[in-house]
């Protein structure tokens, strides 16, 4: 399955639009030397992503992502995120759970699925994320091929 995942960080000028929020910011020690450099270690975001099949944000989503990343190394730009995808349209209905380290630096990154709900009940599998678009640190899209290795089905 491959999906694209579509992330509006809240600016203060898109609140009608934004689909994440930074809900901390590092303490004033650590800020100044990371956010200048970029890294933004020890900044969480909380979000609620929507998710299609084309790559258009405009297109029809089939999922929501709901979860949080946070910045976690000060060296180099990378995060660590943990969410759900929440599946309701007529293809599938449930959750896939997913978390790991989002190694921004690499070209593509692997994080583990940890579970489901619905249709994908039990799933266990791997989600490869590769960075297809960006819009400085407003908005960027992620391609996601997840491939399951288990998945039961309710009888």
């Amino acid at each position: 399955m491959t999906v694209y995942y579509h992330d509006i960080l809240y600016s203060g000028n898109n609140t009608a639009n934004a689909t994440s929020a930074a809900v901390t910011k590092p303490a004033a020690a650590l800020s100044l030397s990371h956010w200048k450099n970029g890294t933004f270690f020890g900044l969480l975001v909380v979000f609620d992503d929507l998710v299609t099949e084309e790559q258009a944000l405009s297109s029809e989503p089939v999922a929501r992502a709901q979860g949080f990343y946070f910045y976690d190394k000060k060296e180099q730009y990378n995060a660590w995120m943990a969410f759900s995808l929440v599946f309701n349209s007529t293809a599938y209905t449930g959750t896939l759970n997913l978390m790991g380290a989002d190694l921004m630096y690499e070209k593509t990154r692997d994080i583990s699925v940890v579970g489901g709900t619905g249709d994908f009940f039990m799933s266990r599998g791997v989600a490869t994320l590769s960075l297809v678009a960006y819009e400085g640190t407003v908005y960027f899209r992620l391609k996601m091929d997840i491939k399951l290795y288990e998945c039961y089905v309710a009888a």
